[in-house]
């Protein structure tokens, strides 16, 4: 009996996905929980496996690398040896083996026959940075000998359309301005202490020391506790605050933006945290990153303060409550008592979801995450 294989929804609000490929040719043997093919989806490109055992066949016509494909939508089936099995609605002849389909940029859906032995070629880097930025890489005019294709002319096809992750990045901002009502709350903090404290860590060395941005998430796990409703999300007609702590934390990276999820912050320690906020960064930059490792937050922090930034307005992660924008740490001449001294100062922008959570809850809430960013070190130990 044949068995479908059909694009998995990989998230609770996924539609379709981009297709990155098959792992597999035509005519396989493959094992149950086997990865047959690449699909990519919030930002995250994922293994799908093949739920049965026996002879793998693709279904002609299917998606090419870079298709977007809809969830639900049959792009092969599993067969017994031996077995006859015909796809519904397509035509039980294989395609002529001396040709392959190229879909030529710029020209609409035309379709160009091009000779087997004039296939293109890829650099392995290529191919893997054509991965990370969802590009199909059968699209891209190779600049190198022989038109090999190199990472450079990757990279520059990417200016010519946007990639999955961009149409992301995209709709979650739609989604976000149809769907709340944001207001800003901006404040700026003494980080003297701060500061001083992150430069002890420093000073210790060890594998794992803990960036602003990390002593950041622990203080706002440590305010949220204490303040829950900024945490709370819609069930039916009750506004209900979220069971755990997870935050995320946004990462700019070569694909565009994305946020992974730091779990179950108030139970880590600042070591621990630090470890596994760097080891989530690395598989951002990298591609690496799974959709698991993007869902369940309830509050997001981003930092720009790298950048020069001082203050900004930053956009709610559609379906949380609100999101910690962070700017650069400066020194600038504070008045204390009678004297002008030099105090480190850091800026720090709130923006929440009015419906959900009423100013004045809002602005309590950043004047206690301010308080701890003055005085670290007893949030830093909870």
């Amino acid at each position: 009996m044949a068995h479908e294989i059909t694009i998995p929804r990989l998230g609770w609000n996924m539609d379709e996905g981009l297709f990155q490929g098959w792992l597999k040719k035509d005519g396989d043997t493959v094992r149950a929980g086997e990865a047959i093919f690449l699909l990519e989806s919030e930002k995250a490109t994922e293994e799908v496996e093949c739920l049965e055992a026996g002879v793998l066949r693709i279904k002609p016509g299917g998606p090419k690398v870079g298709d977007q494909v809809a969830v639900g939508l049959v792009v092969g089936a599993v067969i017994k040896e031996g077995e006859d099995f015909v796809f519904s609605g397509t035509p039980s002849a294989k395609p002529p083996s001396e040709l392959r389909p190229r879909v030529t940029v710029g020209q609409g859906n035309k379709v160009d026959p091009v000779p087997a032995s004039r296939e293109k070629h890829i650099s392995p880097r290529a191919r893997r940075v054509a991965r990370e930025l969802g590009v199909d890489w059968s699209t891209v005019q190779g600049s190198g000998r022989t038109g090999r294709i190199r990472e450079r002319d990757v990279r520059a096809a990417t200016t010519a359309k946007p990639t999955l992750t961009r149409r992301t990045i995209a709709e979650r901002m739609r989604r976000s301005q149809e769907n709340t009502s944001p207001v800003t709350l901006t404040t700026t903090a003494d980080a003297t202490n701060f500061v001083n404290l992150r430069q002890q860590f420093k000073a210790a060395g060890g594998d794992a020391i803990p960036s602003y941005t990390d002593f950041l998430v622990k203080l706002s796990a440590v305010a949220l506790h204490k303040h829950p409703h900024m945490t709370v999300r819609w069930e039916g007609e009750r506004l209900v605050p979220a069971g755990a702590i997870h935050i995320g934390v946004a990462v700019d990276t070569a694909a565009g933006l994305v946020v992974p999820v730091v779990r179950d912050v108030p139970g880590l320690g600042i070591h621990e945290l630090a470890s596994q906020s760097r080891a989530l960064i690395e598989r951002a930059r990298n591609g690496n990153l799974a959709a698991a490792d993007m869902q369940g937050g309830v509050f997001t922090l981003t930092n720009l303060g790298a950048f020069g930034i001082d203050a900004f307005t930053p956009i709610i992660n559609y379906p949380e409550c609100a999101i910690l924008g962070a700017g650069r740490l400066q020194k600038l001449p504070i008045v204390v008592g009678d004297r002008v001294v030099p105090r480190d100062r850091i800026t720090l922008s709130l923006t929440f979801d009015h419906r959900r959570v009423d100013g004045a809850a809002a602005a309590q809430f950043l004047q206690t995450l301010s308080q701890a960013v003055e005085n670290p070190g007893p949030s830093l130990m909870q």
